[in-house]
């Protein structure tokens, strides 16, 4: 059977933010299995020639040197080689995942620390050798959540996976369930927080903020205590696996920013005026993106309520409709067909639409990276999101007295913790909330001193 591995530049490939495709090494398995392997080179496809399957040489200086370029891919072609070679000494089984799982640029087939490693895979049997797989063990349990949890929380998963591959790459340690100790531990939130590189911004930017790492080990922690609660694998301890959160900085929209997005003339600018409708009705509705943005004429209920069936919780919520939101949801559906919305789309045009109405106060916010306390500060309508609407939702309301227990009917909260994460206000809305219970209470009466009878002790109320 030949196996051929050659290298590609597919140009209709996902390009990276630069303009520049990757370089891979494609392995010939057979006619319909070929995989490919990552040479950890990018140009642009432009200045990839299909016939030579090199780099052009008018690809420009400050894209590298093509004969340097065409030089390391002859290198990693002779290494990837070498890999399938022994493979086939080896009798591997399964040798496209064999070849997935151990080529990387960097690799050393002589190594004998690799020859002990694969010779211990080989003597197990294909399911055993899937239940020790930690990054098979993740595909499979991701498979096993989708349709029972919103596309969101997969993508949380996947992002899992993603971070421990980087990780995987970066240590040059293969990240199994073995490894799962405080060593672990240390070194990848470490390298989570100062190393990882998130490619998919504009401007890379390198490592992750605190929360978004305690999101990351939590979720790994619950993928491992499924898979021991299955006995797929033997038990781990994972007590100094923890998620230590920070409190999240995040604006809310008053009723008088909401008003002047409202009130906000965009006659000439009919696509900004249906993203303005749709966020809108998320402000006095607090529904999350993936219901408002699906809501259709069946979902009014007596002209009064929306019945919605939420995505997340998979659960029915009834939110009644103030004329106003009732008003821009028949217009939204009238010019539907004027823009299709999604949330990135949202993100970027209330930011417009925001700063159009003036809502351009200063807002500085921080967050730790590691021992280090960040501090940013823009413009509130740059702070504006598609959760936005929910959170101003939930704090309008509970600034005007609403019982939470009903707010959380409408916003689908299960939890008072996870509620009063929703509620943002200042100092001075606190103080001012407390003098209206006050008021409300006695009218803030005056203390007075009660005058005693003579010979009788004086006190006070």
């Amino acid at each position: 059977m030949s196996q051929l591995i050659y290298p590609t530049c597919d140009k209709k490939r996902i390009r990276k933010i630069d303009g520049t495709s990757k370089v891979y090494l494609q392995y010939n398995f057979n006619s319909d299995i070929r995989p490919l392997l990552d040479t950890n080179i990018s140009i642009p496809p432009q200045y990839w020639d299909r016939v030579t399957r090199r780099v052009n040489h008018k690809l420009p200086n400050d894209c590298g040197s093509y004969k340097e370029l065409n030089k390391e891919i002859k290198r990693q072609e002779d290494l990837a080689r070498d890999l399938v070679r022994l493979g086939i000494r080896m009798k591997v089984v399964d040798m496209v995942a064999f070849v997935k799982q151990f080529y990387n640029p960097e690799l050393d087939v002589t190594d004998l620390t690799l020859k002990k490693e694969l010779f211990e895979r080989l003597s197990k049997s294909p399911e055993e050798r899937n239940n020790d797989d930690l990054f098979f063990q993740l595909e499979e349990y991701i498979k096993a959540k989708k349709g029972r949890v919103s596309d969101k929380t997969i993508n949380i998963f996947e992002q899992v996976g993603q971070h421990l591959r980087a990780f995987e790459k970066h240590s040059g340690s293969k990240v199994c369930f073995e490894a799962l100790d405080f060593n672990f531990y240390d070194a990848y939130t470490r390298f989570l927080t100062f190393e990882y590189v998130q490619e998919r911004r504009k401007t890379p930017v390198i490592g992750l903020k605190q929360n978004s790492i305690a999101k990351t080990i939590k979720q790994l922690r619950i993928f491992v205590k499924d898979r021991i609660k299955r006995k797929i694998i033997a038990p781990i301890d994972l007590s100094d696996f923890k998620s230590q959160e920070e409190n999240t900085d995040a604006i809310y929209l008053n009723f008088d920013e909401i008003r002047k997005l409202y009130n906000l003339d965009l006659n000439n600018s009919p696509v900004l005026a249906q993203y303005r409708r749709i966020f809108i009705v998320a402000c006095l509705t607090g529904l999350r993106f993936s219901d408002f943005s699906t809501i259709t004429p069946e979902n009014i209920v007596g002209e009064k309520f929306i019945l919605k069936r939420q995505e997340k919780s998979d659960s029915p919520v009834m939110v009644p409709l103030r004329e106003e939101a009732k008003q821009l949801l028949l217009e939204y559906f009238e010019n539907k067909g004027v823009v299709h919305i999604t949330n990135p789309d949202l993100n970027a045009n209330v930011k417009v639409i925001g700063r159009m109405a003036g809502i351009t106060d200063s807002v500085t916010f921080s967050y730790k990276k590691g021992a280090q306390t960040i501090k940013d500060t823009r413009a509130k309508c740059d702070w504006i999101s598609t959760h936005t609407a929910r959170r101003s939702f939930c704090t309008n309301e509970f600034l005007a007295g609403t019982p939470i227990k009903l707010i959380m009917k409408i916003s689908g909260h299960k939890k008072e913790k996870d509620f009063y994460r929703y509620i943002r206000i200042t100092e001075k809305e606190a103080a001012l909330l407390i003098e209206r219970i006050w008021l409300a209470r006695d009218g803030m009466q005056p203390l007075t001193m009660v005058t005693s009878e003579p010979g009788e002790a004086k006190d006070t109320v």
